[in-house]
């Protein structure tokens, strides 16, 4: 790893209407609108779709780093983030996060560990850390 500190610049250029793309160098563009709640097209991703996809994505890879480390085995992990936007003290914002993970671990595994290291996770989680909402976890895990 890099020392800190990390620094990631994202471009945005849009016109009056239609769509608006993300840019960052060496990566391909992402087509972004309002979403439908904002009166925007359904199809596309949004600020809002890629804020909490954010979330997700990191849980995943935060997992795979607290696992590793642990040398704890794992076959699967499924992560589902709920934001919640709604108006708090007259200005829009997120009020809140659910992360929905269930992990599958082979026969045998340790369930209490598999569940203490998805909590470790998304206490760990650099872009949940960056979020001032609450945060809470319901973690299942399954043998398969």
């Amino acid at each position: 790893m890099k020392p800190y500190p990390h620094t990631y610049t994202v471009t945005a250029v849009g016109q009056k209407t239609g769509v608006v793309p993300v840019a960052a160098a060496g990566l391909p563009d992402i087509a972004t609108t309002p979403p439908p709640e904002f009166d925007g097209p359904e199809g596309t991703w949004s600020p809002e779709t890629l804020f909490v996809a954010a979330l997700s994505n990191c849980f995943v890879f935060t997992f795979r780093a607290v696992a590793r480390a642990a040398q704890f085995e794992w076959t699967n992990l499924e992560c589902r983030v709920d934001g919640t936007l709604e108006k708090v003290d007259g200005v829009t914002r997120f009020s809140k996060f659910v992360t929905h993970a269930r992990l599958t671990v082979p026969a045998g595994a340790d369930e209490a560990k598999a569940k203490q290291l998805l909590e470790r996770a998304e206490h760990v989680c650099l872009v949940a850390n960056s979020v001032v909402a609450p945060r809470t976890i319901e973690a299942t895990v399954q043998v398969g």
